[in-house]
């Protein structure tokens, strides 16, 4: 049996992610943040465990207060501003990557919709 490589970075590829496994959960959030940090009516997402992940290159974080209340970590990269992962690398246990970044596009297959209420008709 093959296993499927799940990788991706951002647009200029100085932001890098490698998964040593296939992602726990994959689907797409309509709240409000995500809808406008992607600028589009959802985002859509891929959970992974920190441990499975390899993260290289820079990073710029921007942080808002969740919806439970506590503070969501969004980072992208610092040159191109392509969205790739939530979470803080090497704090958090487990992190979300955005599809948006997966090298081949074809992998994600979404099981799950967060927030459709919120999502725009």
């Amino acid at each position: 049996m093959t296993q499927t490589t799940f990788k991706g970075g951002c647009l200029c590829g100085a932001l890098r992610w490698e998964a040593s496994r296939a992602p726990d959960y994959m689907g797409m959030c309509c709240c409000g943040d995500c809808r406008k940090a992607s600028g589009s009516g959802f985002i859509p997402f891929m959970g992974f465990a920190a441990s499975a992940l390899t993260i290289t290159g820079p990073t710029r974080q921007y942080r808002s207060r969740a919806f439970r209340g506590g503070e969501a970590t969004r980072n992208s990269c610092p040159t191109c501003g392509g969205l790739v992962f939530g979470g803080e690398h090497g704090l958090h246990d487990s992190h979300t990557i955005y599809a948006g970044s997966l090298d081949d596009p074809s992998l994600f297959k979404p099981a799950m919709l967060l927030f459709d209420r919120d999502r725009p008709a």
